[in-house]
């Protein structure tokens, strides 16, 4: 028998990361080497090669399996891209699937790692390689204007309870609004870099400008989009975004005594769905087309956020297909967004 393909699976965390190696044969038989735990630092990196060295027939090609989980699997991914390594990282939700279709009921690191290993030898997987650095920086300074906007919104919570309470201490007072005021300065700086960044790339520029004739969608929510998806570059469908984001389905539904609320899953990005809160609230109001459909989804429906959820996804369509189709967005064209429609349109009746 001989080894005709052989990949190490790494399920990583902030820490630490297991690995499991999947050895496929001619017979299309599979074995597995034991399981390993490393550091998830360089002297882990170091060690994990030298193992695998040792496991491993140098006369096959060694391919590494992870998944993009969170920042987490980056720097290990980027020290292997380094040394010529062959690197996937697949999507949480696409390895989902494939681990559903084995019906794995048990989750562990080790097991996790061992399937994941599976999943390289079994499947086609694009080979990594870095995003561009303009990408990165650019997450960097979207991500870290939310986390500005989520502790301007702490800090005026504290503002509001200590103006309602009795006899508070003028510097309290004083200390808070000053706090909120540097925070809006660093808003500001932040809001200017970003804007800076994006003029100065032309090419990047123009895509988001096509983007951005979308009603309702200003430049922060294209700018988080972009950068979260890393322009969209793993992304073969609008349903992997929208899973990607949490936007997906989840129904509870078993026989006839079981019938829960249809509701979406949350199980993804959730700085994609923070920017794409407001513009929906915007274009349920002033973009004709949305507006229209936000209506129609509420008239049967409980609760109006169903229908604001609606319009967040049917955004984040829009912009996915603006962006691969390097377009302008042209109100009532549905040649444009069709594929978009009928996507959204399913989801819909699902709610």
């Amino acid at each position: 028998m001989t080894i005709i393909k052989q990949c190490v699976g790494i399920d990583i965390s902030q820490t630490t990361f297991a690995v499991c190696i999947c050895f496929l044969e001619d017979t299309h038989d599979h074995h597995f080497s034991e399981t390993r735990h490393f550091k998830n630092d360089k002297s882990g990196f170091n060690q994990l090669l030298r193992w695998v060295r040792k496991q491993c027939k140098s006369s096959v090609e060694t391919v590494y399996l992870m998944e993009a989980t969170g920042v987490y699997y980056e720097n290990l991914a980027y020290h292997l891209h380094k040394l010529k390594q062959t690197v996937h990282v697949v999507l949480p939700n696409t390895s989902k699937h494939y681990f559903s279709s084995l019906n794995i009921k048990t989750k562990t690191d080790a097991l996790d790692a061992k399937i994941l290993s599976r999943f390289g030898v079994e499947r086609k997987h694009k080979i990594w390689a870095p995003p561009s650095p303009v990408l990165l920086e650019l997450r960097n300074l979207t991500r870290y204007y939310v986390q500005l906007q989520e502790t301007k919104t702490a800090l005026n919570n504290i503002k509001h309870s200590k103006e309602a309470a009795y006899e508070v201490q003028s510097i309290i007072l004083k200390s808070n609004r000053s706090l909120i005021k540097t925070i809006d300065k660093q808003i500001q700086v932040c809001k200017t870099s970003i804007e800076k960044l994006i003029a100065n790339e032309p090419q990047l520029n123009e895509k988001v400008r096509k983007v951005l004739t979308i009603k309702g969608v200003g430049l922060i929510t294209v700018a988080t989009i972009i950068t979260e998806t890393l322009g969209f570059e793993h992304f073969k469908s609008i349903r992997q975004v929208v899973s990607y984001a949490g936007y997906d389905v989840v129904e509870r539904q078993s026989g006839s005594s079981i019938k829960g609320k249809t509701r979406i899953s949350k199980k993804g990005n959730r700085y994609i769905r923070n920017a794409l809160y407001f513009p929906a609230m915007v274009s349920c109001r002033f973009n004709p087309s949305l507006k229209s459909t936000y209506l129609r989804i509420i008239q049967k429906k409980p609760s109006k956020m169903i229908g604001q959820v609606a319009i967040q996804r049917k955004l984040l369509a829009l912009i996915y297909t603006l962006w691969k189709n390097d377009s302008e967005y042209i109100e009532g064209y549905k040649k444009e967004v069709a594929s978009a429609i009928k996507t959204e349109a399913t989801l819909d009746s699902s709610n």
